[in-house]
């Protein structure tokens, strides 16, 4: 892996809804997930995102209801 981790998912939260489910094997029950917009868009929406529910292998994200489909972040996960 050349020094990197394989702890980044991509995420892009849905357009027209209020949640949002990832499914990764990484997620665990107590993983934690911290964003990093990539867009003006997702920037826009980081104030009102956050992880309403984890288990293993996937995690509910509760944010704002847009139509924009570019609210892409950078999800790290870690533990």
């Amino acid at each position: 892996m050349q020094g990197k981790l394989n702890a980044v998912l991509q995420v892009t939260l849905a357009a027209n809804a209020t949640t949002t489910t990832v499914t990764d094997a990484r997620i665990g029950a107590n993983t934690g997930i911290f964003f990093s917009p990539l867009t003006a868009n997702a920037a826009g929406a980081i104030s009102g995102l956050y992880v309403s529910a984890q288990q293993k292998g996937q995690a509910t994200l509760t944010h704002t209801n847009t139509a924009a489909t570019d609210r892409t972040f950078n999800a790290l996960l870690i533990g």
